[in-house]
């Protein structure tokens, strides 16, 4: 028969004993379980016991947890948490150094249990801890133990940051000065560093002061990743919160000291497969170096600026250089003006008379008088050639360099999201990022020769500017698409992708289109979709049996702490647990953590989670929103789920559904279905190629006037 729900059978062990199998009855309270299981053992003083998991992290039992409980599970009787907590906090001041350190291995180890990390921090544990840092006496591995209990019991948030001591923090910023010392600790000092910066502004004055650009560097460039990656996190904290000055003054300095290069040569392209953290500070670094040019992006031109008017005269005196200085002496100020004003129009400017009007619209502002002038004068061939070439065509069919500077620069914003907010969980950067200073303008440079070339291919006049810009953002999309490792390299693929090639991409997506939307083919479409979607399914439910790692992230940072998540190969149980970084796929042994698919009721997505309507829900942005799902099971109890990119969250939900006996709802889902539609159509219509399709069937002919046309075998020959 089956138990009541609230009933769970379990097993309860204890050093030295007979294991008690009972029946955990759920609303019995926790205390009364304990003194049951201690009364059994005869044991005394049951208010100094707890029950804590055997596997995984050892959690302890608690009357909000214990809803988690299964069938089956094996627990410890152990000493209680804040039993515990007075044995570790007497056990870190021993004058033993052997009892200090096992002390501060146990707990770096129990202080990943919340319960237990409450009761250590009420018995102000985490002064004592302050101590054995500040006194400086500690070294090597309890030095260690030491910063990683400190990271574990911060990791609750129980203690705001902004409430560390100044003297602790030179203690943790001399450890990253030192060369003589243990790359764990490095490790950990770093990453104390890196969650202290952002919350408060005397902390990032004190570490950006005491641990140099050129310190943190050193540390980039050891063989050691996870030093590396730590140093590479510590580095991005201290760009987010530098205000904007000195964010340029730090980007200037590392632009100085070739970062790029050393990241493009020594990370992107080392032998070692680039991790997902390291990914995500790359794109985060690219992001934060693009939106230094968001400032200029969003000023308007100011007409009476000097410095803004001779900038502006520049384009003209570089590209007319000779013919203004031959009619300088000759003519008067008004023809000279009359003058001034032919050749800005020369240039592209709509405004002749005062160009410094096309400039007044931002975005793109002053950033597109900065792209053209770099241009002008890192490829002044390249310029003069794009502007005399087009003052000798008929007006109607030249290319007005000014204006496709402007639009251009406008479309470079958006492609690369100057200006928007970096996000927590993005990885998607661009190498050849890496690979020179003066990305943006370099970029610019290739692509403003890109519009003349597509502008000729295209034969185009002053009525297609607009056309003439949307194929050319459709060139640089595509190539960025691809990944290119190099400006060279995206320079050779966007000018081979011309306004042929374009035509023929939008030819055949076109001639798809159509091809798919005749009635026959709508009507065999729908016949082939079940078949289709159970592919799908099966691929979904395949992936989930694979597993995917995920990462818990907080509303304070990207946390460092992993957990993987699999599907049963029977698909009737989810299997989960913590697992330690570089570990790819555990197998289901390993994971301790169960939840039965008969357990699961509902699937949540986005806003509808638990974990996004906390109280720090308001620093969540809108990608981790897209990224988050939960499930609903047993109990009301919830496992709360993050995605690493949008194609695991399409895939996870798609699978949960599925087991759920729900329809699947992501995009990806839809994408893949016409993938497959599109495939399966092509080759059963194959032998119709070049046959057109008639929108309804033939008509069926009339039946004979008799059937006496089929042929009798009883007078076949013998």
């Amino acid at each position: 028969m089956q138990p009541p729900k609230d009933v769970v059978k379990i097993a309860i062990q204890m050093v030295g004993a007979i294991p008690q199998l009972i029946d955990l009855q759920q609303t019995k309270p926790l205390a009364s379980v304990i003194k049951d299981v201690c009364d059994a053992w005869s044991l005394p003083n049951a208010e100094r016991y707890a029950l804590q998991y055997t596997d995984g992290r050892q959690t302890y039992i608690t009357e909000s947890n214990r809803g988690e409980i299964k069938n089956g599970s094996i627990l410890r009787l152990t000493t209680s948490p804040d039993q515990e907590a007075d044995r570790l906090y007497s056990g870190i001041q021993s004058n033993n150094v052997d009892v200090k350190t096992d002390s501060l291995k146990k707990l770096a180890s129990l202080s990943q249990d919340v319960t237990f990390a409450q009761e250590f921090i009420n018995k102000n544990g985490l002064k004592q801890i302050f101590y054995i840092v500040e006194e400086g006496n500690a070294t090597g591995e309890m030095l260690a133990h030491t910063l990683k209990a400190f990271m574990e019991l911060m990791e609750h948030d129980f203690v705001s940051w902004e409430t560390l001591g100044t003297d602790f923090i030179k203690k943790i910023v001399s450890y990253i000065n030192m060369n003589a010392v243990d790359a764990s600790v490095q490790q950990l000092s770093l990453s104390v560093l890196e969650n202290a910066v952002p919350t408060s502004h005397n902390f990032f004055e004190l570490v950006k002061k005491e641990v140099t650009l050129d310190r943190l560097l050193t540390h980039l460039q050891v063989t050691n990743a996870q030093l590396q990656l730590k140093a590479m996190a510590l580095l991005i904290a201290l760009l987010l919160a530098a205000t904007d000055a000195e964010r340029q003054e730090m980007m200037d300095y590392l632009r100085e000291k070739n970062i790029r290069q050393f990241i493009h040569k020594n990370i992107i392209h080392s032998s070692e497969p680039l991790a997902d953290e390291m990914a995500h500070y790359l794109y985060v670094l690219q992001s934060v170096s693009l939106n230094l040019c968001e400032h200029r992006m969003r000023t308007s031109m100011d007409p009476y600026s000097k410095e803004q008017r001779e900038l502006l005269q520049s384009l003209r005196q570089t590209a007319f250089e000779s013919e203004s200085e031959a009619s300088a002496g000759t003519f008067s100020t008004e023809r000279r003006r009359s003058l001034c004003a032919k050749e800005f129009r020369k240039l592209g400017f709509m405004n002749n008379s005062n160009p410094a009007e096309d400039l007044c619209r931002a975005p793109p502002g002053l950033l597109a008088l900065d792209n053209m002038v770099y241009f002008s004068r890192h490829t002044p061939n390249a310029y003069s050639r794009f502007v005399l070439e087009n003052s000798s065509r008929e007006d109607k069919h030249e290319c007005p360099f000014a204006r496709s500077s402007i639009q251009l620069t406008l479309i470079l914003c958006e492609i690369l999201h100057v200006g928007e907010p970096c996000s927590e969980t993005a990885q998607a950067f661009y190498p050849m990022f890496f690979g020179q200073d003066h990305f943006f303008e370099e970029l610019f440079c290739i692509c403003i020769q890109l519009v003349n070339k597509t502008w000729k291919e295209m034969r185009a006049t002053q009525e297609d500017f607009d056309k003439v810009l949307q194929v050319v953002r459709e060139q640089i999309t595509r190539t960025l698409s691809l990944k290119p490792t190099s400006l060279e390299l995206f320079k050779t693929r966007v000018n081979a992708l011309n306004y042929s090639e374009i035509l023929k991409l939008r030819q055949t997506e076109r001639l798809h289109q159509e091809e798919t939307l005749a009635v026959p083919v709508l009507e065999l479409r729908e016949r082939l979709k079940p078949e289709l979607l159970e592919l799908i399914r099966q691929q979904r439910l395949m992936h989930l049996c694979e597993g995917t790692l995920f990462r818990k992230i907080s509303s304070r940072r990207r946390q460092d702490k992993l957990w993987y998540c699999r599907l049963s190969p029977n698909h009737k149980v989810l299997h989960y647990g913590d697992v330690e970084e570089g570990v790819h796929s555990p197998p289901i042994e390993s994971l301790p953590e169960k939840i039965p698919v008969a357990d699961m009721k509902m699937l949540f997505v986005g806003k509808e989670c638990p974990h996004t309507k906390d109280k720090s829900s308001g620093k969540h942005n809108k990608d981790v929103l897209e990224l988050a799902f939960s499930i609903v099971y047993d109990m009301e109890q919830y496992l709360n789920f993050i995605a690493p990119t949008r194609y695991e969250f399409c895939l996870w939900t798609d699978g949960l559904n599925v087991l759920l006996g729900k329809e699947m709802m992501s995009e990806r889902m839809q994408t893949d279905l016409d993938v497959l539609l599109s495939m399966e159509l092509k080759l059963r219509l194959l032998d119709l190629e070049n046959i057109s399709i008639p929108d309804t069937p033939p008509p069926v002919p009339k039946p004979p006037s008799n059937l006496n046309f089929c042929y009798d075998f009883s007078h076949a020959e013998q």
